[in-house]
C-alpha cells in the first residue's frame, strides 16, 4: 500500500489541494473526480496504484472562486496548469462522473495520455439527456432553491438511487460529502451542469477517436444517470485498444458496491506490477 500525501500549492492563480501517493518505481498516474466528491474519493486508488488526484476547483478543499470558469473548457484549461506544475508529461487517466473534464485535456494532448481508464462519466457523446436533478440544477432560480434547501438527510435519501446496496450511500462518504457542500460547490454545480446542454456534451467528444492509448470502460449497470449504452459508446468512440467490462450490481460509484473493481483498474494500469 502506498502512502497518501495532501498537499497545497497554487496553479492558475488559485490555491489547490491535492492528494499524491508517489511511487518512484510505478506509473504517473492523474485521478480526475466527480461531482459533488474531491480527491478523498479516489483514495483507495491512490493507496493501491500511487498517483495524483487534485480537488478541482469549487471542490474539496481547493479555492472555490466565484469568477472561476466553471466549465468544460475552464476546467480543462486548468487541468493542463495543473499538471504542469506538478512536473508530469506523460501520465495514465483515471476519470468518473464529471472527472471527464480530464478527457477534454486528453483529446488536445493525445500524446501525453498512456493509458485512459473511464469509469461511469458525463457523456461527451451525442444522445444524452441530463437525469431529473441535473434538470433542476440547469433551471435559474430553481436551481438555487433547490439547493438552498438541500440537507443532509435530503442528500442520504437521494442517494439511494445511486448503489443497488438496500438503503443509501454509506454514512461515511454521505458525510464525507457535506463536509465540503458549502456555497462555493454549490455554485460551482450550478455553473458546470449550466454550461453544459447536450450540444456542448456531444462536441466536446467530436476529438474522441485521436485517443489511441489503451483504454478500460468500467461502468456499472445499476447506475441510474448514466446508461451502459454510453458506456458502449465510449468504447465505439476511442479510437486505440479498448476493453469494455459492464459490472454488475454496482452503482454510479461502484467501487463502494463492488471494490473488486479497484482490482480491475490496478491491474490494467500497472500490467507489470
Amino acid at each position: 500500500m502506498t502512502e497518501v500525501v495532501e498537499r497545497e500549492m497554487e496553479v492558475a492563480g488559485l490555491r489547490t489541494h491535492y492528494r499524491e501517493a508517489r511511487d518512484d518505481d510505478g506509473p504517473n498516474i492523474l485521478y480526475v473526480h466527480g461531482v459533488p466528491t474531491a480527491s478523498w474519493d479516489w483514495l483507495a486508488h491512490l493507496e493501491r496504484t500511487g498517483g495524483i488526484a487534485p480537488d478541482l476547483p469549487g471542490f474539496g478543499s481547493s479555492e472555490k472562486p466565484p469568477g472561476f470558469d466553471y466549465s468544460i473548457a475552464g476546467y480543462d484549461r486548468w487541468l493542463e496548469g495543473f499538471v504542469d506544475a506538478v512536473g508530469v508529461e506523460r501520465f495514465s487517466l483515471v476519470v468518473h462522473d464529471w472527472g471527464v473534464v480530464g478527457l477534454a485535456l486528453a483529446q488536445r494532448f493525445p500524446e501525453r495520455i498512456e493509458r485512459l481508464i473511464v469509469y461511469a462519466s458525463v457523456p461527451f457523446l451525442p444522445g444524452y439527456h441530463w437525469h431529473w436533478v441535473a434538470r433542476i440544477w440547469r433551471r435559474p432560480l430553481m436551481g438555487e432553491l433547490f439547493m438552498a434547501t438541500s440537507s443532509k438527510w435530503g442528500f442520504s435519501q437521494i442517494s439511494r438511487l445511486s448503489n443497488t446496496a438496500p438503503g443509501p450511500l454509506p454514512a461515511w462518504f454521505v458525510d464525507r460529502i457535506w463536509r465540503d457542500f458549502d456555497r462555493g460547490t454549490r455554485n460551482a454545480i450550478l455553473g458546470l451542469y449550466r454550461s453544459s446542454p447536450p450540444e456542448v456534451l456531444a462536441r466536446a467528444g467530436t476529438r474522441l477517436a485521436e485517443l489511441r492509448c489503451p483504454a478500460l470502460i468500467l461502468w456499472p449497470t445499476g447506475d441510474p444517470y448514466l446508461g451502459v449504452e454510453f458506456g458502449r459508446g465510449y468504447a465505439d468512440a476511442l479510437g486505440g485498444e479498448v476493453q469494455l467490462e459492464l459490472i454488475e450490481n454496482a452503482g454510479h460509484w461502484p467501487w463502494l458496491d463492488r471494490p473488486d473493481v479497484i482490482d480491475a483498474a490496478a491491474s490494467f494500469l500497472r500490467p507489470s506490477a
